[in-house]
């Protein structure tokens, strides 16, 4: 169950301290986070979050309140480049920062003990 959010206007480096503050939290834990964290980069993954977890529930009918954040990661995107002038006409180059944010949800570990237990696995049969 994965959400991908390319070419968001928010410098990676920003993303990166609100994305470490989820990790490994569960979903609703995640978005109660979220909205509570005053940065810009917190609305913006809290979308792909719900994008996320929106793609569990639709793709594989899974119950958002039980999924875990297994992976988020906020990689750097492709720089906008500007220019600012500057005194005695000179310029300085703005560089207006991009991100690739990526959300990967699981079901929680207790959820998955659950569901491996009920499956017969080949070999496990007595023989008599």
């Amino acid at each position: 169950m994965r959400a991908v959010a390319k070419y968001v206007r928010v410098a990676p480096r920003k993303a990166r301290l609100v994305a470490d503050e989820v990790r490994g939290k569960g979903f609703p834990e995640a978005i109660s986070a979220l909205q509570f964290t005053n940065k810009r980069a917190a609305d913006l993954l809290g979308d792909v979050i719900n994008s996320a977890a929106a793609n569990a529930e639709n793709n594989f009918d899974m119950d958002p309140e039980e999924l875990f954040v297994r992976e988020i990661r906020v990689d750097e995107g492709p720089t906008i480049k500007r220019y600012r002038a500057r005194a005695m006409g000179r310029a300085t180059m703005i560089r207006k920062r991009t991100s690739h944010i990526t959300v990967e949800l699981a079901a929680a570990p207790e959820t998955l003990a659950a569901v491996t237990a009920d499956v017969d696995t080949p070999g496990d049969e007595e023989e008599e």
